[in-house]
């Protein structure tokens, strides 16, 4: 009996390994031979050889350096035939010079009179296409050609056709859907050929008003599913892209609900939770489960789970580009949230079939780089995965007609890869936005990860300002819930609030963080972690709900306010609990879904809120970026109580407003302040009255719990009453 075992591996172009597991000594020759494309052969010479716990190890030196793309094995008399296995070959140092493509023309590229595929897998010794179509199978021979491109041009209608390539890597053949592919069967089992003249529509790009500054987006985060699937609505689309854009729908108490709820909320920008194409949903039972995409699998596909017809490939497609066209005609842009950082389970993606070991980092043991916390790390640093992610975004901006990308867990990317998609995306839209979450995690070294520690060297692009979100509301982590921020109450977090509302760009008590405050995104609530609600239920529980509700519009002034770019969760504006769960990716409809029985008794929250963004849009001071004119914009007084006044000295003759002044009053007791002049009442707990009404004041009684914003229009010229009136 043969209890031996051997492999081989390359680990230069002129370096074999060849491993003989035996529990015999070790064999000074076994005569390897090279057999290449299952013809010529070669003796290999042995370089070293070493004998180390049952195994013999050698190195063997081929008569030529091995090029990719052929099929080679290693034959032994006595050991057997092993293919070489050549997946280390991403590793060498000329292969990303030589085998990286830059052409356009990836996946498969459809005419009525030909469909060309091509697939770059430079490990490859072969690969063909497998065509399906109309109950018919066919297999088609792909051509090798330079930089480790296989391509054939099947001369048939294909539209619709699904397609599987099949790879030989390492002697192994695996079918595998497409990486490029631009439609997709349920739960992307088979790639299949778009057409994309079937899925035509106006994306109404003409109603969308002019953007020039990230400070001018108010956005605001749902999912899709989310906003749709109350039972209390009667959308019919429940959990869909058509469903989210159903108008005239209605909550119990005829509240507007999904598509007329957002379009009245005075939002810019949409940004919607992954829609791209993940593994975590059964596409053919989309109810059944609940998870919110962190999870990806194809780049280039809308997820079906949100489709109306998951077996036509082209619906999800249509559908999604009615969601978008419908946004815009409303004037809000869409944001796609994407995750490029990883993939559900590497082992098993397309990606790794395609080319092994490429896609993926690896740490300095071997082993798949886990900074994600998923099990794997994209390695955006390599220059076909860059290619790739580019390709994706410019993509959904020019076959969708998306407004912009918030990157999942952006830390993990590298520099050069973002700065690659903003000189793609904004040469087409000049004012799509950037931006994502800008943790420094990850195998990256330091200086190349795309954190907000380096946001310096990305000026295009915003980050998540966790440092505003635990200064204000205090910290996220599920172990300091009960530690409240400066608008919980704190007055200890006075200084540090100083340093949240200039976004973070001034040196202030701390370093600066960012270059502009256009970098920074202003958020106290996103879909991680405890919801505002929920933790004011664990810091603030000795307080009353009606408290709680009013530290909640607290909040939202507050980032509407503060300069960067406004973020809002979904609910937020109302305070919609998640029931203590902090961390819903997968806890269900009940846990998730926006709950509009809520409206029923937080109606003027909403109302509150649209005010907001009202106020917002007509101060263009509120919206300024640069960190001098912030500066010399803003003075600082303390009040009692813990209290705050923002006054805006620096105000211009080209503002809509010559005196403006924030008050912000944290605690439960009523505060006092004595105005140098008349001012009038800009907003207050009631809303955003526009200082049109004839009350002047000069003694301002600031009610507990509240903002309040007084001031002056330019064309007011004041007045002269002698009286003393109150606010």
């Amino acid at each position: 009996m043969n209890n031996a075992l051997m492999t081989t591996k390359l680990f230069a172009p002129n370096l074999i390994k060849a491993l003989i597991y035996a529990k015999s000594v070790k064999e000074e020759n076994p005569n390897f031979v090279l057999l290449v494309d299952n013809h010529d052969r070669y003796t290999l010479k042995i370089d070293k050889i070493a004998f180390q716990f049952g195994t013999n190890i050698y190195d063997l030196i081929p008569p030529f350096p091995i090029e990719l793309g052929r099929d080679y094995k290693i034959v032994t008399e006595h050991y057997g035939t092993g293919a070489l296995d050549v997946s280390n070959a991403p590793t060498f140092e000329d292969f990303e010079d030589k085998y990286f493509y830059d052409g356009d023309d990836l996946g498969a590229v459809y005419s009525k009179e030909a469909t060309t595929f091509t697939l770059w897998a430079p490990l490859a010794s072969r690969v063909y296409v497998k065509i399906m179509q109309r109950g018919h199978i066919s297999y088609h021979w792909m051509k090798r050609l330079d930089k480790g491109i296989y391509r054939v041009k099947i001369a048939q209608n294909l539209d619709r056709a699904e397609y599987l390539y099949g790879v030989t890597n390492n002697g192994l053949m695996v079918e595998t859907p497409d990486p490029y592919a631009r439609a997709t069967t349920a739960n992307g089992q088979s790639s299949v050929v778009y057409n994309p003249k079937r899925t035509v529509i106006d994306l109404n790009h003409q109603y969308l008003g002019k953007f020039s500054s990230p400070t001018e987006a108010i956005i605001y985060e749902t999912s899709v599913r989310d906003m749709t699937i109350d039972k209390t609505t009667d959308i019919k689309r429940k959990g869909q892209y058509l469903g989210l854009i159903e108008k005239n729908r209605t909550a119990r108490n005829g509240f507007p609900a999904g598509f007329d709820y957002l379009t009245q909320l005075g939002i810019t920008h949409l940004q919607l939770m992954p829609i791209l194409d993940f593994v975590t949903i059964d596409e053919n039972k989309p109810l059944a489960t609940y998870n919110w995409g962190y999870d990806p699998g194809q780049f280039f596909v809308p997820d079906g789970a949100y489709a109306s017809d998951v077996n036509n490939p082209y619906t999800r497609i249509k559908e999604f580009k009615m969601l978008v066209s419908a946004f815009h005609q409303k004037g809000i842009r869409i944001n796609l949230d994407v995750v490029f950082n990883h993939v559900y389970e590497a082992s098993f993606s397309l990606f790794e079939q395609v080319v092994p070991n490429y896609y993926f980092r690896r740490n300095a043991e071997g082993k798949r780089a886990n900074g994600t916390g998923c099990g794997n790390e994209l390695a955006s640093e390599r220059k076909m995965v860059r290619k790739l992610i580019v390709d994706a975004c410019r993509y959904w901006l020019e076959e969708y007609g998306i407004d912009g990308l918030r990157f999942d867990l952006m830390g993990i990317l590298d520099i050069a890869t973002m700065r690659e998609i903003e000189k793609v995306t904004k040469k087409i839209k000049p004012d799509f936005m950037l931006y994502g979450e800008g943790w420094n995690m990850g195998n990256l070294p330091y200086e190349l990860r795309a954190s907000q520690e380096n946001s310096l060297e990305l000026p295009g692009y915003s980050f998540f300002n966790d440092g505003f979100r635990d200064i204000v509301k205090g910290p996220s982590a599920d172990d300091r819930l009960a530690e409240r921020g400066y608008l919980f109450g704190n007055a200890d977090y006075r200084l540090g609030f100083k340093f949240a509302y200039v976004g973070g760009a001034i040196d202030l008590i701390f370093p600066r963080r960012y270059l502009s405050a256009a970098q920074s995104i202003n958020y106290v609530e996103c879909h991680d972690n405890a919801t505002l609600a929920d933790k004011l239920q664990v810091a603030n529980s000795d307080e009353p709900e009606i408290i709680q509700l009013k530290r909640i519009n607290m909040h939202n002034a507050v980032v509407m306010l503060a300069f960067g770019v406004p973020f809002f969760h979904k609910g937020q504006e109302i305070g919609v609990s998640k029931f203590g769960d902090t961390n819903s990716y997968r806890s269900g409809d009940r846990i998730n879904q926006f709950a509009y029985v809520l409206l029923d008794n937080r109606l003027e929250m909403v109302h509150y809120f649209r005010q907001l963004t009202e106020l917002r849009k007509d101060c263009p001071f509120l919206r300024v970026t640069d960190p001098a004119i912030i500066e010399e914009l803003i003075e600082y007084e303390d009040l009692p109580e813990g209290g705050l006044l923002i006054d805006y000295v620096g105000l211009t003759p080209e503002d809509p407003y010559r005196k403006f002044k924030v008050f912000i009053n944290i605690s439960t007791q009523m505060l006092f302040y004595e105005l140098e002049d008349y001012e009038k009442v800009i907003f207050n707990n009631a809303g955003y009255v526009k200082a049109k009404g004839e009350a002047y004041v000069q003694n301002l009684m600031i009610a507990p719990l509240t903002i309040l914003v007084t001031g002056l229009r330019q064309d007011d010229a004041g007045t002269n009453l002698s009286d003393t009136k109150n606010a």
